[in-house]
């Protein structure tokens, strides 16, 4: 998490109401700033497909969690069905950044989000690799036709 991400998010109306419970603190998923067993859930939305060494944020969630403690990954990911999959493709690929170039004046990142969704792994591989982690119990549940899925595993 960056520094400006963390001034936005304490600027949420849900974070002033909190805040006596919430700590601030910038960090590399890849190598958390937090001793080894201390969380009881790992959450991370949208983003895991951003760390440079996805394998090594998982091992670091891991590594955080109290044994029993859940991580639960939500990102972007691929459609099971080859051909809904293609449609989603000429979608994300031919209307995203034009609409990002459009809504926000910013085409490069949306056309980022695009190919990074395509290269990130597909939902079995991303489960093995939090298999790989060490997590149990590992489950996925395609969301939006797999637009979108929910993993979870346990540090068992």
């Amino acid at each position: 998490m960056t520094e400006s991400m963390l001034v936005a998010g304490r600027q949420r109306a849900d974070a002033e109401r909190q805040a006596d419970r919430l700590d601030w603190v910038v960090g590399d998923a890849m190598a958390l700033p937090f001793p080894a067993n201390t969380f009881d859930v790992y959450t991370i939305s949208f983003g895991i497909r951003n760390v440079t060494r996805v394998q090594d944020a998982l091992n670091e969630a891991y590594r955080v969690l109290k044994p029993g403690g859940r991580l639960m990954v939500l990102e972007f990911s691929h459609i099971p069905n080859d051909l809904m999959q293609k449609v989603y493709d000429a979608y994300s690929f031919n209307v995203i950044p034009v609409m990002g170039q459009i809504v926000a004046k910013d085409r490069d990142s949306y056309q980022y989000l695009v190919e990074s969704i395509r290269k990130f792994p597909d939902q079995e591989t991303f489960a093995g690799m939090i298999r790989k982690a060490g997590f149990g119990q590992v489950k996925y549940r395609n969301l939006s036709l797999g637009i979108a899925a929910l993993h979870s595993g346990w540090k068992l």
